[in-house]
């Protein structure tokens, strides 16, 4: 059972994310000061120890946080303009009802020339309920970033189009129904239930084969990502 709960949970993305944070951290000099925006439980504060870290978030979900330095409203942050000399700002923008004047409140608090990393998804399924509000497209995340002021060094997907087939077949495996009475209210529910158990099997064994093919490779050739990420720069003459 543990076994199959550990297939059930493997997840590329959190590959990507970690790939992506751990190159943004090799940016951060030694020093520096890095917010982290909607910490949660802050599972990329390690990669700054060689950095000041410090962390905002609003805590009203019901999950595990580490202890913020700021307890608040991303719209609001405590602190003097320009404190900062990175951000980082990962999944948390679905979860935003005002997002564009979260990305302000970030901007102000970004030192000229400070970058940010964001990541954030275009399809993933409701979570961290009721605290979730948006997708977001490239042309939306391009449109919302340049209109804040930011200056976007490189926008692109997280995961390739693997990481996005293995989350679809593995949301297959957990939720198609394989008892009779939750597939048809007749016979056919007794026919197709033993049908449906094994195509769960099948989904739950291609979903981590996809998954560890995009661990290998990021195609994007064709389909869409799971996620995008961007990096973004607050321009040196904007204080």
């Amino acid at each position: 059972m543990s076994y199959l709960k550990e297939m059930m949970n493997f997840n590329s993305s959190r590959y990507r994310l970690l790939q992506e944070n751990e190159a943004f951290a090799a940016l951060v000099p030694s020093g520096a000061l890095v917010l982290d925006a909607g910490a949660g439980s802050g599972p990329y504060k390690s990669l700054f120890d060689h950095a000041r870290y410090e962390s905002a978030d609003f805590e009203q979900v019901d999950k595990p946080y580490q202890k913020s330095t700021y307890l608040c409203d991303l719209k609001k942050i405590p602190v003097e303009d320009a404190r900062f000399d990175f951000i980082v700002f990962n999944q948390v923008m679905e979860h935003l009802p005002e997002p564009k004047l979260v990305l302000a409140e970030l901007y102000r608090v970004l030192k000229p020339g400070g970058r940010m990393i964001y990541t954030g998804p275009l399809f993933y399924e409701e979570h961290e309920k009721p605290y979730d509000f948006y997708r977001y497209t490239q042309f939306g995340l391009r449109y919302l970033l340049e209109s804040t002021g930011y200056n976007i060094d490189r926008l692109d997907w997280l995961e390739g189009y693997f990481g996005t087939v293995g989350y679809q077949l593995n949301t297959m495996a957990r939720y198609l129904p394989c008892k009779p009475r939750n597939i048809d209210k007749g016979m056919a529910g007794y026919v197709l239930a033993p049908i449906m158990v094994t195509l769960k099997l099948i989904f739950l064994s291609c979903s981590v084969l996809f998954h560890k093919m995009e661990t290998r490779t990021k195609y994007k050739q064709s389909g869409y990502p799971k996620n995008y990420i961007a990096l973004v720069t607050k321009d040196p003459g904007n204080d």
